[in-house]
């Protein structure tokens, strides 16, 4: 193990947090290799219903570690192959934050930079401090970017805003972030943990089939014909429909109650 991540799982709610204040956050080739492999767990854990990311200290997560880039050991691989293959491998952790069948939230405040921006945009939900400065990076070191923030960036704003963060690498702040639709909301630093733990409660009492559901329907639309996704929701709709949360839900409406749904 790094060292670079910790994970606290309480009440359904998996809290994953970047762990090396020191250097905003920045983790290592291994260390997203190490986020991957806790992503890969936690999407398979039955006890798991909400998965948070987050960073220690005053930065989310200020992308990879520069100082590795600028000794040139940032891979031991010798082949252009072998790197490639490495940094595939540590990339995974944005298509799971995107893909696995249960909400993830980005819980962000200070620096949020390079891979860091991009994993948070693989999140569902972004929830940002005040603090909050977002910035693509790659340019400054000469990097055309990774951890699909090209793919994130341009569904959230378009080619164009994408292509102007990309090559300008401006910084954005929280106010702008929220406007361009790059994050959901905007809170004072010191009640970021209360809004996410809000948040999180809302979703770890949901309907976990459906939210499954739900993303798979969203995911399939960024790529799919119209056709293709309602195929899909009709499919993935009937499904919903067979389990006993949707029945809780239906009778908690007529009853006028909040339902109590138990995954299945």
């Amino acid at each position: 193990m790094t060292k670079e991540i910790t994970l606290d799982i309480s009440q359904g709610i998996a809290t994953v947090c970047l762990a090396r204040p020191e250097a905003l956050n920045a983790l290592t080739t291994a260390g997203f290799i190490e986020l991957t492999q806790t992503l890969e767990a936690l999407s398979h854990d039955p006890e798991v219903a909400v998965v948070l990311l987050t960073g220690t200290g005053h930065a989310f997560c200020a992308g990879g570690d520069v100082k590795s880039m600028a000794a040139g050991d940032e891979f031991t691989e010798p082949t252009l192959e072998g790197r490639a293959q490495t940094l595939r491998r540590a990339m995974d952790c944005a298509r799971l934050l995107h893909q696995m069948p249960k909400p993830t939230l980005a819980i962000v405040r200070g620096a949020v930079a390079g891979a860091g921006m991009s994993i948070a945009l693989s999140c569902d939900l972004r929830i940002a401090s005040d603090t909050t400065r977002f910035i693509t990076a790659f340019k400054e070191v000469a990097y055309s970017g990774d951890f699909g923030g090209s793919y994130f960036l341009t569904h959230l704003v378009g080619p164009a805003k994408a292509r102007e963060l990309y090559f300008l690498s401006d910084k954005l702040d929280a106010a702008q972030a929220l406007k361009l639709g790059i994050v959901n909301r905007v809170v004072d630093d010191a009640l970021l943990e209360e809004e996410a733990e809000r948040i999180s409660r809302k979703l770890v009492r949901g309907p976990s089939i459906a939210y499954g559901y739900m993303k798979k329907n969203l995911n399939l639309a960024e790529t799919a014909s119209l056709n293709e996704v309602m195929d899909a929701e009709a499919w993935h709709h009937t499904r919903c429909g067979m389990t006993e949360d949707h029945l809780e839900g239906a009778r908690a409406f007529l009853q006028k109650r909040a339902p109590v749904f138990r995954g299945y």
